[in-house]
């Protein structure tokens, strides 16, 4: 039996090296992320000393970090198709990662830490996409179904990281050092790429090569990355130099206006003049609509490290479970575990729904579950705007089941919304811009990510009367949008072509 051929349960061997290798580097980045905003508003001057940022510019930084990571993910993708390979863009990947955090680490000047930030965006980058794309070469000769397994236990190693993270990093760097939290996430990155290392064996030849072997086009592929390379640190250094003078919501704005407009550029060029036949036009018209959804409902889920976690830090008693700490408070880190927990134990749930909705002829379409999705989102800023309010009348600070209750809330509404839209965008995509679509649904993560950095900001800065209509004025606009998108369900399946 070859390393290729061994099982567990059923299973690739090669997927326990990815789980693991996943499990280590979302642990990496939850936990570095938990950090970053309360690190970045920190006062210089505090025993554990921060930047004394406002929170504005700490949440524009934030929403440039995390809008990138999902950008990246494209030329990631790019890298490892046409000049290295999955394997070892995820090796390198992780390597990036590490030295990243460990830059992060230094007790140094804020351009040394933007520099530690940007090695982390191309870091996941290169290896977030690969390394699912490795999971599924393991299961190019199994069955949907055993794929669909596969990619579920692989999606727990994503979870479970990201659960425990906030516990091991965030509690080090909230409670004790900061630097000393983004050196641990580093630490256990390395972790994860000893492992990967030792048990590489196990993946066969799944994602060893690029796919491109033309010896032409492979140095002219390497030209190209130079030159975008090169074009990019001309553009930092002139950042760095001040010579290019911008402030960094300046540049969050921008960033955002070009997702909006390569997004809306895209969609129009492909749907007009990409030779589509009509049907394809309309399927991709919804991919579209997808995308917006998509961009929305992020905008206001990723406010979980920057809204809610101002407001764990901030607003929340967090006295309960005993004060073994030297403030007498939990660290406020702690409520980043709160969304992967509750996908834990939901996802099951969920999927279980699905199909016995399904057997009953009763299972919501897309756009549905994409309405269904947004509507909770706003349904959890209502009940942020409930907690805002008794702030206000009590003079006070809440308890932690208004946090609890609304990443509960926000969380069945991923649930609806995340899976169902990467399987539609892989189904409605024409066959040769498969990849193109899955493109845009990272672009759409990038935007969403980076608007909740921005708006993140904001919530809380002023004065604490202003939230409640902060909170309401969000509220609105995804229950809007949820609403709109279960009005218009009968429109849109019309046009990915279903009758039901």
């Amino acid at each position: 039996m070859t390393s290729t051929e061994t099982t567990i349960l059923g299973h690739p061997r090669g997927l326990v090296t990815l789980f693991m290798t996943e499990f280590f580097e979302r642990f990496t980045y939850y936990g570095m992320r938990a950090l970053l905003v309360l690190f970045l508003i920190a006062a210089m001057d505090d025993k554990n000393a921060g930047f004394g940022m406002s929170r504005e510019a700490a949440g524009a930084i934030y929403g440039l970090y995390t809008g990138a990571v999902y950008l990246f993910s494209l030329p990631g993708g790019w890298i490892a198709d046409r000049l290295i390979g999955q394997r070892r863009a995820v090796f390198y990947g992780g390597v990036a990662i590490m030295l990243g955090n460990f830059t992060l680490s230094i007790p140094a000047t804020v351009p040394v830490f933007y520099l530690g930030l940007f090695i982390i965006a191309v870091g996941v980058g290169l290896l977030k996409p690969n390394i699912s794309a490795i999971v599924g070469a393991l299961y190019d000769n199994r069955s949907a179904a055993q794929r669909d397994a596969g990619f579920s236990i692989f999606y727990m190693g994503i979870n479970l990281g990201a659960l425990i993270a906030p516990f091991i990093a965030g509690t080090i760097g909230e409670t004790w050092n900061w630097r000393g939290g983004f050196f641990c996430a580093g630490l256990f990155m390395g972790v994860g790429l000893i492992q990967y290392r030792m048990t590489e064996i196990h993946l066969g030849e799944a994602g060893l090569h690029p796919a491109s072997s033309d010896r032409a086009e492979h140095a002219r592929n390497w030209r190209n990355l130079g030159l975008s390379v090169g074009a990019l640190a001309l553009m930092a250094a002139l950042l760095a130099a001040g010579i290019i003078d911008v402030s960094v919501a300046q540049l969050a704005k921008g960033a955002g206006l070009m997702m909006s407009l390569i997004g809306i550029v895209y969609f129009v060029v492909v749907i007009f003049f990409g030779g589509l036949t009509r049907d394809e036009q309309k399927r991709v018209g919804v991919i579209a609509i997808f995308f917006l959804c998509a961009a929305m409902f992020w905008a206001g889920f990723e406010q979980a490290a920057t809204t809610f976690n101002l407001f764990a830090q901030d607003f929340t008693d967090r006295s309960l479970f005993g004060g073994s700490f030297s403030d007498g408070m939990h660290p406020a880190t702690w409520y980043q575990s709160a969304n992967p927990t509750f996908v834990v134990l939901g996802a099951p749930v969920f999927a279980w729904l699905w199909v016995f909705l399904a057997k009953r002829n009763m299972d919501p379409s897309a756009p549905a579950k994409f309405g269904l999705g947004l509507l909770q989102l706003g349904i959890g800023f209502g009940i942020m705007m409930l907690a805002a309010q008794l702030i206000i009348s009590s003079g006070g600070k809440v308890g932690p089941s208004w946090l609890l209750m609304t990443y509960l809330v926000h969380t069945m509404g991923e649930l609806c919304l995340s899976p169902v839209g990467l399987s539609n965008v892989t189904r409605l995509s024409p066959k040769r811009f498969v990849g193109q679509m899955m493109g845009t649904w990272f672009l759409g993560s990038a935007l969403g990510n980076l608007v909740a950095g921005i708006v993140g900001g904001h919530v809380g800065s002023g004065a604490v009367d202003e939230m409640p209509n902060q909170f309401l004025t969000m509220a609105f606009i995804a229950g809007g949008a949820g609403m709109a998108m279960l009005v218009a369900t009968p429109t849109i399946k019309k046009m990915m072509g279903e009758t039901r």
